[in-house]
């Protein structure tokens, strides 16, 4: 049974994530202990709400340095929703640019669409070489709340990463997988089998 440690910075969906790992087979820990996460299988790393609130929490916790160096070591990580933007370079947010992890090239920046924020469910584009989405039909629909994403996905593409997109207005960047690295901007806790599904997809990659 394979270690996951869901990281606990005060942002986050901790115990729906909790629950849905643990039920895909996972000995899941919710915790803020660094040791914990850097040694763990798997390190999830949730977020909601504003992205700077999720830096700032990621910052005082000094979480930064330990998910960048479980990337480097090629120990696995999988960011959710606000937990994935907060990978990317920057975020941008009411004009104010908060600076993220670094961990994948590009902004987060609002989503222009009809409708702000992009709520409910959606189907997701996998890429042929997709872990997470393996398996999954492409009519396979994903739970989304957000107003913000990593657009464009040009950049991501151009660095080898590989990039799901879902279309809201404009296609944005739903998931991404590089290396060890791995993130959903959809809640896979709140998407019932096909969360579960990719969830269990995630753990069956875990060395």
């Amino acid at each position: 049974m394979k270690k996951v440690v869901i990281l606990d910075y005060g942002s986050g969906n901790l115990r729906s994530a909790e629950r849905a790992l643990a039920r895909v087979g996972a000995d899941v820990e919710v915790t803020s202990d660094l040791d914990k996460a850097a040694r763990a299988d798997g390190l999830v790393v949730p977020g909601v709400g504003a992205y700077a609130a999720c830096m700032a929490g990621i910052d005082e916790l000094g979480a930064g340095p330990t998910i960048a160096e479980r990337v480097r070591t090629g120990a696995p990580v999988l960011g959710i929703c606000v937990g994935m933007q907060v990978l990317f370079d920057e975020g941008e947010e009411h004009g104010v640019v908060t600076k993220g992890l670094g961990l994948a090239p590009g902004a987060v920046t609002v989503l222009h669409a009809p409708v702000v924020p992009h709520m409910g469910w959606n189907t997701v584009d996998w890429p042929a070489d997709t872990v997470l989405g393996a398996g999954l039909p492409a009519d396979t629909r994903f739970y989304f709340v957000h107003s913000y994403a990593p657009t464009p996905v040009e950049a991501q593409r151009a660095a080898g990463i590989s990039v799901a997109t879902t279309v809201h207005g404009e296609p944005f960047v739903a998931a991404f997988e590089s290396d060890v690295l791995r993130a959903t901007q959809f809640h896979p806790e709140k998407s019932g089998d096909a969360g579960a599904t990719l969830l269990a997809n995630w753990l069956g990659s875990l060395v």
